[in-house]
């Protein structure tokens, strides 16, 4: 079975097994989490989208906090003697989706 879910507002395509990083969720490592907003699902039966769709996706966190690659935000005028250095680390939750019911 494939679902497309919705996290902390980004769409994910998900089945049972897989493993990924979504943006950072309260709890810590090996709690269960559950994600009702469901916009789209398929299987033998056929597909599902929209309001027809009464699934609920379940995972468990595998690690707590990831951190992303880091971004950095120069911003500089010339002949000005204006340099701003910025930068920051996005922080992650990687999960293991452990069912679609």
């Amino acid at each position: 079975m494939l679902a497309i879910v919705k996290i902390a507002g980004q769409q994910f395509t998900v089945k049972a097994g897989d493993s990924l990083y979504v943006p950072h969720l309260e709890g810590n490592k090996g709690d269960a989490v559950e994600f009702s907003d469901v916009l789209f699902t398929s299987n033998d039966n056929g597909i599902a989208s929209g309001a027809g769709v009464k699934v609920v996706v379940k995972a468990e966190i595998v690690e707590d906090l990831v951190k992303g690659d880091k971004v950095i935000a120069f911003k500089m005028k010339r002949r000005k003697g204006f340099r701003k250095k910025r930068g920051h680390r996005t922080q992650y939750t990687q999960i293991k989706v452990t069912g679609i019911a």
